[in-house]
């Protein structure tokens, strides 16, 4: 306290008094005051300066956190006996998943995250359906992409009525119904320009004969839809009720403007999923150590332990 006092006299009171003593001829005095508030000035700049480095560093550290989560929650699915799903992908997928769930697009009575990886041929599986909560692949099987998005391998996308392509981007599931495929799904395309007129272009999720074994065999290549991320008929109730009503499906290609430009990919993620589901994973403000114990020690013996804060 004696050494705050001490600073607050010498360079605010000392100026003070000296301003304001008659002596002191008024352009000394300007010339002061000029000094002082060259002073003020540089004191502001080097705090802001701070500041700016404090909140780069309070970012770099949120971008680690964020990439740390993601990284061991890939490592803990089991990819055995399944085609593993690339890290980028799922990544991406876990980006947008966690900001459609900070903004209440999703389900809370389940954390489902559907991918559907475009990016690979249609005569293997790429399609996944997690379940975030239970760190577990809940299916791995076939999906068929648009007519007219390509043969074995998508190459064309579009939201466009009529053009039996696939749309990129982030859904979230609705009802279900009936319909020329049988047991089907609605899907709700989030990402606009890209996917938001799939209510109007029919797309949903439903059984296919084509999505098969034998076709593939038959055809060298899966079959097609007019659009829809069609599944095994086998497999289709299952999936469908697994999925069905709140949660989210994320269908991915490399396309450059999507990447770049996709709204829920790109948004700074807000917060992490509820830690009750994943407190074990990466530590965090209430579970991370608070101290830790340093051990002095002279001739072989502790001479003293201390408990120091955790940086």
């Amino acid at each position: 306290m004696g050494d705050y006092c001490w600073q607050v006299y010498l360079f605010i009171v000392v100026p003070l008094q000296l301003i304001n003593q008659t002596t002191y001829l008024t352009i000394k005095q300007m010339q002061f005051r000029k000094l002082l508030m060259c002073f003020g000035i540089y004191v502001l700049i080097a705090l802001s300066y701070k500041i700016v480095l404090a909140t780069e560093a309070n970012a770099t550290n949120e971008a680690a956190r964020i990439e740390n989560y993601i990284a061991t929650l890939y490592k803990q699915l089991d990819f055995t006996n399944r085609e593993r799903l690339s890290y980028v992908v799922f990544n991406k997928a876990m980006r947008g998943y966690m900001n459609l769930k900070n903004a209440g697009k999703l389900t809370n009575e389940k954390e489902i995250l559907t991918i559907c990886d475009f990016n690979q041929p249609s005569t293997i599986d790429r399609m996944w359906v997690i379940d975030l909560a239970e760190r577990e692949i809940l299916f791995n099987t076939y999906v068929a992409h648009g007519q007219a998005t390509g043969e074995d391998c998508a190459m064309a996308f579009s939201n466009k009525i009529n053009s039996h392509q696939s749309s990129l981007g982030f859904y979230v599931t609705t009802d279900t119904y009936e319909g020329d495929h049988g047991y089907s799904l609605h899907v709700e395309g989030l990402d606009q320009g890209f996917n938001d007129a799939a209510f109007k272009r029919d797309i949903v999720v439903h059984g296919a004969e084509y999505v098969s074994d034998k076709y593939i065999c038959e055809n060298q290549r899966l079959g097609r839809s007019w659009g829809c991320p069609a599944v095994p008929v086998e497999l289709s109730a299952p999936i469908i009720n697994t999925i069905k009503e709140g949660t989210c499906l994320f269908i991915y290609y490399p396309e450059p403007r999507y990447l770049g430009t996709s709204y829920w990919l790109n948004k700074r993620i807000s917060s992490l999923p509820d830690y009750s589901l994943y407190g074990d994973m990466i530590p965090t403000e209430i579970n991370r150590p608070r101290f830790r114990t340093i051990q002095y020690i002279s001739n072989g013996k502790v001479d003293s332990v201390k408990r120091v804060p955790v940086q």
